[in-house]
């Protein structure tokens, strides 16, 4: 559509002609079960009086148009996307009354009903710019202003907005209105709407504002499995965690958490009204790291009321300041103020793998991105924007010193409250309390993209002293910047079967080669590890000796935190054909036995899944996944009844089997025919068995039309449409194909459930009619409903699973045939190519082992 794409050059015009003060928003919410209507009137002022200007609002029609006092005829000031303002006054009072519709996509005002009970569920979801999909806006994040909600909705309702909900007055038959009081200067893409018949428990904490009411709302259904203490507690301690840190009262009048269907993210940060995926709401037995992620989530969104909600980036160039300071904050918090110690650990295991990962791909940016679009920052919520960016905020806190940043942080707030900044605005203030100058620092680590390598060359004289130590720092290709690194190098001797730390040497890298003059005439450690205890961002690699002691003490470690170090090593390794991807697979498989820690476990086990079908040679694949497959039922009967570990390595068995004697376990485990001591067959485990079943052929449609008659929810509907798409049958995968790309109308949630069966394949080549489908599809792919829609079909259904030449060559094709394609498009396919090239690299690195 015209105009749907606002660039960043439109909206710094209109900021410097209008400026907006107030929002009143009438919404009637029993009109239809499609749409609803929407009468927005806005006021605003004009510092060029007679200039024009334009609001933004996505809607199937507009009705009226009033423009101080005089009518303009929608059909000439309204395109779909656009209502023209033909010219201004100084002051202006514009009133837009339309028929807005509601969407099934995770954006703009989102409908459900959920299949147990029938009852409609509603959410707002409006970043990057989705508000306008539920009332006319001037929407970009610079334009604050403040906003009045006046809702009406069946009687029976929740209804929750960013003020307090008030009393509602009766609208005729099971009906109601409630007027929400005026909110505090905000941006409107963190504006919010949910309502529905939610269930809720409420609570309150005490701040430095007094009592703030707390609310936690769950669909009806799932209120049985809502533990809302443990979210209550992580909550409060949030509260009196950022309160101090930030020396600033949390800034609104009360706080709901509200765990929503059909959620495209983790969660967003609406003033006082965050909504969190659902999933976070465990209906069954999940894994310490799923519970620890959802607590690092609650803080993420909680640390956003003041960075991001009170003070607000001017634009989206500036997310990646807004999300990696809600990370650094969260997991400071995490590891501080809650039971989740070691958190920072979680952060360099999970967080960091992302970021390296993504910094690797072709389509890396800096950390400050160059953000011209809406499009341009709908791709960019990734590994950089998040991880690294917090990666380099936690060195950040080291340079300038935990105490001065703070003390930073706090001159922010205090002086941007409700307003708008930019990177530099906080550079000063850090710049400020700390006596260093940040623009060096910002220039080397913010404005320039690609992981660095750092690598030690150390060599021994003939009785196995150290004669020379360095460290020696190697760019991406393509990204020729070498960076300071402040870290540590620790030294470990062979002790018994442990590997203990001897030494630990704290000093600064920087340039192509650092030595290490205090080694010089030492006995060689049996291990060298640089980047000990993960303090900078970097890849790192292992001298010889020291990869060899890995491979030979694989649990050697008592830490956990070294060894995820040395094994992310070796991952680097294995992605960048430096290590043959069977050898990866061995010291895996010797790792597993014992670990603990659940992020590290989850991690492996994602590693080891990755491997096995993309990175083995296909000449070798077949036995590697005998292997692995029969090393994981024997750890995960092995495992602690009960455990973390025997929840996450049966998964995983579960996952890779490919039938047999196999398949026959699993189904004896589902049906209770066989029993593993301390496992619990729960819904969730019920299904993954069965979605396993179905991809190896020893499960029919019928089977899991009775899982789905079990389970007959919102999230058995998905389940259920994941595991037919998983069938080895070319049926299955067509009508996966035909009801995911060439129909439409299906919920987000639903396709990303097919798009994960349709990808799950055995035998890869029920995938291979789909590499023309696929890059065919591309073409028309951008007609689809939304971003959201577009971004799971390009993800979701690109055959990875076939890792080959030809698939590469085709994408490859694609992108040369289809220069002007839009970018955000191109940048999608370019994350689907990437991938298999580094594939094709590791399988000929392991086909010549």
């Amino acid at each position: 559509m015209p105009g749907k794409n606002l660039t960043r050059d439109e909206a710094t015009a209109r900021a410097a002609v209008i400026a907006v003060e107030h929002y009143d928003v009438v919404l009637d919410l029993t009109t239809s079960d499609t749409t609803f209507r929407s009468t927005t009137t806005v006021t605003f002022t004009s510092a060029t009086p007679g200039a024009a200007t334009f609001v933004d609002l996505i809607a199937p029609s507009v009705e009226a148009i009033t423009l101080n006092g005089e009518a303009l005829d929608p059909a000439t000031h309204f395109d779909g996307v656009r209502v023209q303002v033909p010219t201004t006054a100084e002051r202006n009072t514009l009133t837009v009354d339309a028929t807005a519709a509601y969407m099934n996509t995770g954006e703009g005002l989102h409908r459900f009903t959920d299949p147990v009970d029938g009852e409609v569920y509603l959410y707002s979801q409006f970043e990057v710019a989705d508000c306008r999909r539920m009332f006319a806006v001037f929407e970009q994040p610079d334009l604050k202003a403040t906003f009045g909600f006046t809702v009406t909705a069946p009687d029976h309702w929740q209804v929750v907005s960013n003020s307090p909900t008030p009393e509602p007055t009766p609208a005729g038959e099971g009906a109601a209105t409630w007027a929400f009081a005026t909110t505090p200067r905000m941006s409107c893409y963190i504006t919010a709407l949910i309502a529905g018949p939610y269930a809720v428990v409420r609570d309150e904490v005490e701040t430095r504002r007094g009592t703030v009411p707390m609310g936690i709302f769950c669909r009806q259904s799932l209120l049985e499995h809502l533990d809302a203490d443990n979210i209550f507690d992580c909550t409060k301690r949030g509260f009196a965690f950022f309160e101090n840190e930030f020396d600033c009262e949390y800034p609104f009048e009360k706080y709901d958490q509200l765990f929503t269907p059909e959620y495209n993210m983790g969660a967003m940060e609406n003033a006082g009204a965050v909504t969190i995926t659902e999933s976070y709401v465990f209906r069954s037995k999940v894994t310490d790291a799923i519970v620890e992620r959802r607590a690092l989530t609650i803080l993420h969104e909680l640390a956003h009321m003041w960075f991001g909600d009170l003070v607000t980036m001017r634009w989206w160039n500036d997310l990646w300041l807004n999300e990696s300071f809600a990370e650094w904050a969260s997991t400071t918090c995490q590891a501080e103020a809650t039971q989740w110690t070691s958190a920072w650990t979680t952060f360099g295991t999970s967080e960091k793998a992302w970021a390296y990962r993504q910094d690797q791909l072709s389509s890396t940016h800096p950390i400050v991105a160059p953000i011209h679009d809406l499009a341009d920052v709908e791709v960019n919520f990734d590994g950089i924007t998040y991880a690294k960016g917090a990666s380099v905020l936690k060195q950040l806190v080291a340079y300038v010193g935990r105490e001065p940043f703070t003390a930073g942080l706090r001159a922010y707030f205090a002086k941007h409250a409700w307003g708008n900044t930019t990177l530099p605005d906080l550079l000063h203030e850090l710049e400020q309390t700390s006596g260093r100058d940040l623009g060096t620092w910002s220039k080397l680590w913010l404005e320039t993209a690609g992981v660095n390598t750092l690598r030690p060359e150390i060599a021994t004289d003939d009785q196995g002293l150290i004669s020379s130590a360095s460290i020696v720092q190697a760019h991406a290709p393509d990204f020729a910047t070498l960076r300071p690194h402040r870290l540590a190098v620790g030294l470990y001797s062979v002790e018994g079967d442990t590997l203990v730390r001897t030494d630990r040497l704290e000093l600064d890298v920087d340039g192509e080669s650092t030595d290490l003059p205090e080694l010089i005439g030492r006995p060689a450690p049996d291990l060298l590890l640089v980047n000990d205890d993960d303090l900078a961002y970097a890849k790192i690699r292992l001298d010889a000796r020291s990869l060899a002691t890995a491979l030979a003490h694989p649990r050697g470690f008592t830490d956990s935190l070294p060894r995820a170090l040395v094994l992310g090593a070796a991952w680097d390794m294995t992605r960048d054909g430096e290590m043959a991807a069977r050898d990866f697979v061995s010291l895996v498989l010797a790792s597993l036995p014992g670990e603990t820690d659940s992020t590290l476990l989850r991690t492996l086990l994602g590693q080891l899944s990755t491997t096995v079908h993309l990175y083995v040679a296909p000449a070798h694949r077949e036995q590697t996944v005998a292997v692995a497959v029969a090393a994981l039922r024997e750890l995960a009967q092995a495992a602690e009844a009960g455990s973390d570990a025997q929840l996450q390595l049966v998964g995983a068995y579960a996952a890779q089997q490919r039938g047999g004697d196999d398949a026959a376990y699993l189904r004896g485990l589902l049906d209770g025919t066989q029993v593993l001591d301390g496992l619990a067959v729960d819904t969730d485990m019920r299904w993954t068995m069965l979605t396993s079943l179905a991809a190896c052929g020893e499960a029919t449609t019928a089977d899991i039309d009775a899982e789905l008659e079990r389970d007959n929810t919102a999230t058995g509907r998905e389940r259920a449409e994941q595991a037919r798409a998983a069938l080895p049958t070319a049926e299955a995968k067509a009508t996966a194909w035909r009801r995911g790309v060439e129909e439409d109308g299906l919920p987000n949630s639903v396709l990303e459930a097919i798009a994960a069966g349709f990808g799950t394949v055995h035998d890869t080549a029920l995938l291979e009619p789909y590499v023309e489908k696929y890059h065919a599809m591309l073409d028309t792919v951008q007609d689809k409903t939304s971003h959201a829609i577009m971004e799971i079909l390009v993800r979701g259904f690109y055959p990875t699973a076939l890792a080959d030449a030809r698939l590469y060559e085709a994408t490859q094709a694609w992108l040369t045939d289809h220069p002007d394609a839009p970018a955000a498009l191109r940048r999608l396919v370019v994350e689907n190519r990437d991938p298999i090239a580094r594939a094709l690299r590791a399988q000929q690195r392991d086909a010549d082992a």
